[in-house]
């Protein structure tokens, strides 16, 4: 007989308010993924692994914010959660810049086999500190990390995804420089918001999260999206998760204006164009990283032609983008 792997919960930095509780994140089975492998059949069969995921369904969880705070979340057919709730002040629980540390449990009685770290699991949330003057939502693929979304077939993805560990994985250049100079912003002690939104999916949650730790990116929610169900269909002008996601960020923090940072080789500029022109008064601007890929950028450039809701920057290098922001006075 097969001896079954320890249970886990992959908890994901998210955001939220004072008032505001929204914590996501994942119950599975883990399969101890090393995300500094070697080897290309042991990076494959770590790939395997992401996807091939064992999840506990309907597992009752509990969720522990400081030392008086209790909750309860229980997960989907997937082993999903998502804890979405009011709250009283969690001001209290936060940081200098602003997160909220928390803890998830398996509940005792429902356990039937070995779990890890004392069935105790950290996670943290966000809540923009007051010091903030803007937050900045960026891609991730192709706008801070190298993926090879416009080579033919997309085989350059799936080199870079299944053939490189996260640890062996390169920002583009200057790109660390960029987000922490916002981050920072013209005080240097703004500790503006960072949210990371790509549409890869939540099973490189860890991969992603460990590529951003190492290379020395300001620390942000990290938002993705679910794989969509065999055979579900999209309803007529249904818009895409990731672009849901930005809009509930802008949802959340009605005060706030934004900086937008994707590449031009996918969906950002469609997608950010619209997130413009639904909050014209939020965007402070909109990055565009070139792409080697002359007929999207040409179909870029059109879509953007004497568009004047908002400053948008098509840049051929980081420099560029730190040049423009310290221009406008956002750095």
């Amino acid at each position: 007989m097969f001896r079954k792997d320890p249970l886990q919960i992959i908890v994901f930095q998210t955001y939220g308010t004072a008032n505001h509780l929204y914590l996501r994140g994942r119950a599975i089975e883990d399969e101890t993924i090393d995300l500094e492998q070697k080897g290309a059949f042991k990076l494959l069969f770590n790939a395997w692994k992401r996807f091939e995921t064992d999840e506990i369904k309907h597992a009752k969880l509990r969720v522990k914010i400081g030392d008086d705070r209790f909750n309860y979340v229980t997960t989907d057919n997937r082993g999903y959660f998502l804890l979405d709730q009011r709250v009283n002040d969690l001001n209290k629980y936060a940081n200098d810049e602003g997160w909220v540390k928390f803890e998830f449990s398996y509940e005792e009685e429902q356990l039937t086999r070995t779990i890890q770290a004392e069935n105790r699991f950290p996670g943290e949330m966000l809540i923009p500190c007051a010091n903030a003057k803007f937050g900045v939502i960026t891609d991730i693929d192709d706008t801070i990390l190298h993926t090879g979304l416009t080579s033919i077939l997309k085989w350059r993805v799936l080199i870079n995804t299944l053939l490189t560990s996260a640890g062996k994985r390169l920002p583009l250049e200057d790109a660390p420089e960029l987000y922490h100079l916002l981050h920072q912003g013209k005080t240097r002690h703004e500790a503006n918001p960072i949210f990371y939104v790509s549409h890869s999916p939540w099973n490189l949650y860890r991969y992603l999260e460990y590529f951003l730790k190492k290379n020395n990116f300001p620390k942000g929610p990290i938002i993705l999206r679910n794989f969509p169900k065999p055979f579900s269909k999209k309803f007529k002008n249904e818009k895409p998760q990731k672009q849901k996601e930005i809009i509930g960020i802008l949802k959340t923090y009605p005060k706030l204006k934004f900086i937008l940072i994707g590449d031009s080789g996918e969906h950002d500029p469609y997608i950010y164009k619209e997130v413009a022109e639904a909050f014209p008064d939020r965007i402070l601007a909109i990055y565009l990283r070139h792409v080697n890929h002359s007929k999207k950028m040409i179909k870029v450039a059109e879509l953007y032609k004497n568009y004047k809701t908002t400053d948008v920057l098509l840049v051929e290098s980081t420099q560029q983008a730190i040049s423009h922001a310290r221009n406008h006075g956002f750095i």
